[in-house]
């Protein structure tokens, strides 16, 4: 795919993007690409599925005014390959970006493309979510956090919701499941001091994904013994009757 094909992609998404950012996002997938042949980094290989899944949908946010800011801080949990975080930090220059995930080698790749693209405004943590959020350098500190493909809305909002400030919001990158999940995820961020919005639809022209950015607002702080010891809100999600 060339910057000009990418470029044409991302405006028939309704992403706003300037001349720079295709060439970044093509060189970052040079990169994605080399590694992926030594380590597990994606499943998908086909370049118009990969350009679409990865990128325009890390930055379908950017479509939708006020979702994300272009300033201010972002943490992405979970980064994994370093989606969204990363294309929204290479769209976003004056917005601050984490990016943690638990697998250093992730981090080694990620550290790659930053050196290579000389990405200034891009921070790397190794840490676990449950347990990155209990730093008193990350707690609460963050106008929004993300995370894509990590887990259902209940235990989604408990690794994200510890990390957002009081009147800062968390996003979610979900697909069709998120119908089956949204009262118990519902009941999960209320407890976590959040409220779940209304899921906002993404559309890929040519793709029949079903794909949504849910908003949660946090309204409150979250009490301290959340998150709980790593490992626990996978197995007993917030929000049913069998946690807490």
């Amino acid at each position: 795919m060339t910057e000009m094909e990418l470029s044409a992609r991302l405006t028939e998404c309704g992403v706003p993007h300037d001349a720079a950012l295709p060439g970044k996002l093509l060189r970052y997938h040079e990169l994605l690409m080399d590694w992926n042949t030594r380590m597990d980094l994606t499943a998908v290989t086909d370049e118009a599925e990969m350009i679409d899944r990865h990128y325009v949908d890390s930055l379908s946010a950017l479509a939708i005014p006020g979702l994300i800011p272009a300033a201010g801080t972002l943490i992405d949990v979970g980064t994994g390959a370093g989606f969204p975080g990363l294309p929204l930090a290479l769209a976003c220059p004056n917005l601050r970006v984490t990016l943690m995930d638990a697998q250093q080698k992730r981090l080694n790749f990620l550290r790659a493309v930053i050196d290579e693209l000389d990405v200034r405004n891009v921070t790397l943590v190794h840490a676990r979510a449950e347990d990155g959020a209990q730093f008193p350098q990350h707690r609460e500190k963050y106008d929004v956090a993300v995370a894509r493909a990590v887990a259902s809305l209940a235990v989604l909002s408990e690794y994200l919701l510890p990390y957002v400030r009081v009147g800062g919001k968390a996003v979610c990158w979900k697909g069709p499941a998120l119908a089956e999940e949204l009262q118990q995820g519902r009941r999960a961020a209320f407890l976590l001091g959040g409220r779940v919005e209304e899921p906002i639809s993404v559309t890929f022209p040519g793709r029949e994904w079903q794909h949504m950015l849910l908003p949660v607002s946090k309204t409150a702080k979250t009490a301290r013994q959340y998150p709980r010891k790593a490992g626990t809100p996978s197995k007993s999600p917030l929000g049913n009757s069998g946690s807490k």
